[in-house]
């Protein structure tokens, strides 16, 4: 299994994802999860889902501590009152005393963010967390994060057809860690074909007039695919374990896959047996259109 150190801190660079995990579907996951050997787990507030995943963590045989658990506090509880009660919330639905990780989920205009950070930095300095860090932060706000104090991360959607360079260059500048979130494009690098819809929304984006055209045209022809199952090929592997494993070998980068079935759980584990050339991870990187799959109304200006 690949760690990332982060700020002297080992992190493993493979976890598990847990949005719409439900009841018994999310204990099983977790606990196999852990028993695959993926020890970086990851929750929210919002997710409905921390007593399931306290539950499976707290009966695995993995020690507690050979776990990195993160969990989020969501956008509507950033005043420092509603951040404090919606950890201790999390802490007793977790079964645990400390988080490894609390990252804001998504920001909020309405509420100064020096005034969250200094909430989280304050549970930090009491012991309920080991580290603190932002969620769907674009550069801008990541910026002005690190003004105010160090972040362990910046957990964003990023997979082969959504370039994060911006952020990947703040988060090697500055030691902290991007996890990639929704890795497989929800699917779409086993699946990759034209969308007008995609197109359109290329066109759409906050970049160069030639950037946009480029990306609307990628989009509309679907292309991408073909190469990430030319590297499936060619290392007997999934399009989607190529995938994996291009983010996980970036410096930086961490991977959370969700997945409620235990063959694609196992299968999303094994890419630790390989790995691509520097010339395969640039090839990969040339996929990239600026195809975003998760931007609800309050998302932030994503500004590329």
């Amino acid at each position: 299994m690949i760690h990332e150190t982060i700020q002297g801190d080992d992190v493993p660079a493979l976890g598990l994802g847990t949005w719409q995990l439900k009841g018994a579907t999310c204990y099983d996951a977790v606990r196999h999860a852990l028993d695959l050997g993926v020890h970086h787990i990851d929750t929210a507030e919002m997710y409905g889902n921390e007593a399931e995943v306290g539950r499976a963590v707290h009966d695995a045989p993995t020690d507690r501590d050979a776990v990195f658990l993160t969990t989020k506090v969501w956008h509507t509880n950033l005043r420092p009152d509603d951040v404090r009660a919606a950890a201790e919330g999390s802490l007793r639905k977790l079964r645990t005393d400390y988080v490894d990780l609390l990252l804001i989920h998504w920001p909020n205009a309405s509420v100064p963010l020096e005034h969250t950070l200094d909430a989280l930095l304050d549970l930090k300095a009491a012991g309920k967390t080991r580290h603190i860090g932002v969620s769907n932060f674009p550069p801008s706000l990541v910026r002005q994060a690190l003004d105010h104090t160090s972040i362990f991360c910046n957990q964003v959607e990023y997979h082969p057809f959504l370039s994060q360079a911006p952020l990947l260059d703040l988060a090697r500048t500055h030691d902290f860690l991007l996890t990639a979130y929704s890795p497989l494009a929800k699917g779409s690098v086993m699946n990759r074909s034209l969308s007008p819809r995609r197109a359109l929304k290329a066109l759409k984006q906050d970049s160069a007039p030639a950037d946009r055209l480029a990306n609307a045209l990628k989009n509309l022809l679907g292309t991408g695919t073909g190469t990430l199952q030319a590297l499936a090929d060619q290392y007997g592997k999934s399009p989607a374990q190529i995938a994996i494993r291009w983010l996980v070998q970036q410096d930086h980068v961490a991977a959370i896959p969700r997945s409620s079935d235990p063959d694609h759980r196992a299968a999303n584990a094994d890419v630790f047996d390989f790995s691509l050339s520097d010339e395969e991870m640039q090839l990969i990187h040339g996929l990239a259109r600026s195809d975003r799959k998760v931007d609800p109304h309050f998302a932030p200006h994503w500004e590329a």
